[in-house]
């Protein structure tokens, strides 16, 4: 029996500007009726649910269990600001007093562009070691995990391969979104299996031919591969939905619910089946 479980991130309503900021309830109710066992708040859509007991209140509302939180950060400078350093220690304390087995997730803001870049990959290694260093302190799981927009300072093969023997792996494993590798012209089974020990949480988006992002499940990323090599290493954790595609703009719930669908009738399928291998 396989121990992977599906969550789903809030990035899609994030891309809908101020709509949806605070509504971690909205969210999550969208997120049970899709199906997803979990839900992956990010920082800068908290609102009033910075409040550990309002956040327990509300994933036990709809069923959910809290798989993550995710903090983002700009991380330009060799240590943190002051604010950097206060958003982080309130996001550690959310995750420690939010429920049992909270995964404490970083990511790097993206710049505007790649400007200045060895000098940033140094700063935001330091940052996020010393912040996951931090987490593990308080006994938090810790993830990072990389992107790709123009301005992101680790997007191509150089650049993972710079940065993934540099986390510091006592405290903080990766969180590969495939979409994100794909996006940087790598094949994500490959770079997965190359540097599997590091993974404990994965990501799911999807990406078409013309390096678009696509609705999770019609586009060119191999996710079937993906999930049996999980079944095929014991992948113990949470895959995270976190769909990107252009209809999220508009329709985050519906893009939601259609990303359970995929998972209902295709990936638990790729679950209940025996590898070719």
């Amino acid at each position: 029996m396989n121990n992977i479980r599906f969550g789903c991130q809030t990035y899609a309503w994030i891309q809908c500007g101020d709509k949806y900021m605070g509504k971690i309830d909205h969210m999550a109710k969208i997120a049970a009726q899709s199906g997803f066992e979990a839900l992956e708040p990010i920082n800068l859509q908290l609102g009033k649910y910075w409040d550990a007991g309002l956040l327990r209140e509300c994933m036990a509302k709809e069923k959910l269990e809290l798989s993550s939180l995710t903090l983002v950060c700009d991380w330009l400078n060799p240590e943190e600001t002051e604010a950097e350093r206060q958003e982080a220690d309130r996001l550690i304390q959310l995750a420690c007093d939010a429920g049992k087995d909270v995964l404490f997730m970083l990511v790097q803001m993206p710049g505007k562009d790649r400007s200045n870049l060895d000098e940033r990959q140094r700063n935001l290694m330091k940052n996020i070691n010393t912040v996951a260093r931090r987490a593990a302190d308080k006994g938090l799981i810790c993830s990072y995990h990389p992107n790709s927009p123009d301005g992101s300072v680790w997007r191509t093969r150089e650049d993972y391969d710079k940065l993934l023997p540099q986390l510091d792996a006592k405290v903080m494993g990766w969180t590969p979104d495939v979409g994100h590798i794909a996006k940087g012209d790598m094949d994500p089974v490959a770079l997965v299996r190359e540097y599997r020990d590091l993974v404990n949480h994965f990501h799911f988006k999807d990406m078409d031919d013309k390096g678009e992002w696509a609705q999770m499940g019609e586009g060119i990323i191999d996710f079937e591969t993906l999930i049996r090599d999980m079944v095929d290493t014991r992948y113990k954790g949470w895959v995270v939905f976190e769909d990107e595609c252009e209809e999220s703009v508009e329709d985050p719930d519906g893009v939601t619910l259609k990303d359970g669908v995929f998972i209902r009738e295709t990936v638990r399928q790729w679950l209940q089946t025996p590898s070719a291998a």
